[in-house]
């Protein structure tokens, strides 16, 4: 039972970016995956997450309108994508598996690095 995030890189400010969240030993679509990242030297930080149902919920005000999310079922996977990004946004990205999403993560995949640079 693993959850294994992906797609991360260089990448110039205002650029987009897409990261996947690829689940493996359960079903991904009858729980919320959340995403969290963490910067040098700062703590982790709650993004947003979306729920079973495809609700999205956001933790942060800071991504609102530049990051979205969305599941493919199919693949069993969830897919952050990432738009006018910013040197801010520099971080380890990471995604989790809740019951819902105000619920606490229960499972955590590795993390996959995020920077944002000209």
């Amino acid at each position: 039972v693993q959850l294994q995030a992906s797609g991360g890189g260089l990448v110039q400010p205002g650029g987009s970016l897409r990261l996947s969240c690829a689940a493996s030993g359960f079903t991904l679509e009858d729980n919320a995956i959340g995403w969290a990242r963490q910067a040098p030297g700062k703590e982790r930080e709650g993004i947003l997450c979306i729920s079973n149902t495809g609700r999205i919920t956001y933790y942060t005000g800071s991504v609102k309108g530049r990051f979205t999310v969305s599941r493919d079922n199919a693949k069993n996977t969830v897919h952050l994508q990432m738009g006018s990004l910013e040197p801010g946004d520099t971080a380890v990205y990471y995604c989790a598996r809740r019951p819902h999403c105000h619920s606490k993560a229960n499972l955590w995949g590795q993390g996959t690095q995020v920077t944002v640079s000209s």
